[in-house]
């Protein structure tokens, strides 16, 4: 998302509303499965060699479960405010958090992409339905058993004691 410095100049408040491709960041070394291209809107004004822009990010982004590991939609929605000098005098290596700009173009981008970076949860959990759609209930050698069936079911091994306790307990009876 590049916009141009004299139109941020040459207005009291520059208004900018636009959906900005950030898939790149499913590459880097990061939870993001999937994330779709976000929607970027917010304000540019100009102060002096000062440049502040204020801008919303929307957008939603697949994550893993932090049990399962099955794909998590996790919708985000939030506020960023940067700071960039024009200033070819500017010290970069200053501790501020002012950005320098170099050229004739402020890209927000890498912004965009870091803080939408800053904003992934440290855990996100699926919902029970989704749970159930994608639990797996039995594979080779092993089944998921509820505590009904477990008390309903006698354990082979077992079932010769079994015999014994219901031949004791006929007895008992008689």
């Amino acid at each position: 998302m590049k916009i141009s410095i004299q139109k941020i100049a040459h207005s009291d408040v520059f208004q900018f509303d636009e959906k900005v491709d950030i898939s790149e960041i499913e590459t880097w070394n990061n939870d993001i499965r999937q994330i779709d291209p976000v929607q970027v809107e917010g304000i540019a004004t100009a102060q002096g060699d000062q440049i502040t822009c204020q801008f919303t990010i929307k957008g939603k982004m697949i994550l893993p479960c932090a049990r399962t590991l099955i794909d998590v939609e996790y919708p985000f929605e939030l506020e960023a405010v940067e700071v960039f000098s024009t200033n070819p005098y500017y010290n970069a290596e200053d501790e501020s958090e002012i950005h320098p700009i170099s050229g004739e173009v402020l890209d927000l981008e890498p912004y965009i992409k870091e803080n939408v970076i800053l904003e992934i949860p440290f855990r996100v959990y699926a919902s029970e339905e989704q749970l159930r759609e994608h639990a797996l209930t039995a594979g080779e050698g092993w089944e998921v058993v509820s505590e009904e069936k477990k008390e309903e079911s006698i354990d082979p091994r077992m079932k010769k004691l079994q015999s014994l306790f219901e031949d004791n307990d006929k007895k008992e009876n008689q």
